[in-house]
């Protein structure tokens, strides 16, 4: 049996443990094409008024209930009861981390800084030897966030998105080089 996640608080944000009383609040931020048209063609476009909370209730919080899946909603600490978007992370060969952040937040650094402090998770409590996740190769914001990490590219496939067909990508970090980049970027944590 799962457990449900604990908080995480990172410099700016609160990455709260998912419930089926955020599902309002991301029904009326998610739905939008700059925000689904990169996802996993299994999202349905147009997405219905009901989409969140059918989502939370028959995948995300089971999955959850079951400890394969581990899902946040993200939360600035200046405004801890907005939901801005959401961050998971999942067992699985090929994809183990999903995020997306509400067209308003973006281009802060809120992915990153949410990104950082669940791959500490997934190598820290979950123990997890690598993270890999899978994206469209067209998606250069959320390419970007995995260069800064320190992922390689280990995979070049075409998969179903919402907008279509298109190249996809799978990147990957092990968890010696993630803790590697970590003490570099974090010297004073190793006294």
């Amino acid at each position: 049996m799962g457990y449900s996640p604990p908080t995480l608080v990172t410099a700016r944000l609160l990455l709260r443990p998912l419930e089926v009383g955020d599902a309002l609040q991301a029904q009326v931020l998610f739905p939008f094409w700059e925000i689904v048209r990169y996802l996993d063609a299994v999202v349905p476009w147009p997405y219905p008024a009901d989409g969140v909370l059918t989502f939370y209730r028959t995948v995300a919080i089971p999955a959850m209930e079951r400890g394969e899946a581990w899902h946040w909603s993200v939360r600035l600490k200046e405004e801890p009861e907005q939901l801005i978007g959401t961050i998971n992370l999942k067992c699985g060969e090929r994809e183990n981390r999903g995020f997306w952040i509400g067209i308003a937040w973006q281009g802060r650094g809120i992915a990153t800084e949410a990104c950082a402090a669940v791959n500490d998770f997934w190598f820290d409590i979950l123990a997890f030897t690598v993270l890999r996740v899978g994206k469209a190769a067209a998606n250069e914001p959320s390419r970007r966030i995995s260069v800064r990490e320190g992922m390689r590219l280990v995979a070049i496939e075409e998969r179903d998105f919402v907008s279509g067909r298109l190249p996809g990508e799978v990147w990957e970090i092990s968890a010696a080089e993630w803790m590697a980049r970590r003490r570099l970027a974090h010297p004073e944590s190793l006294s």
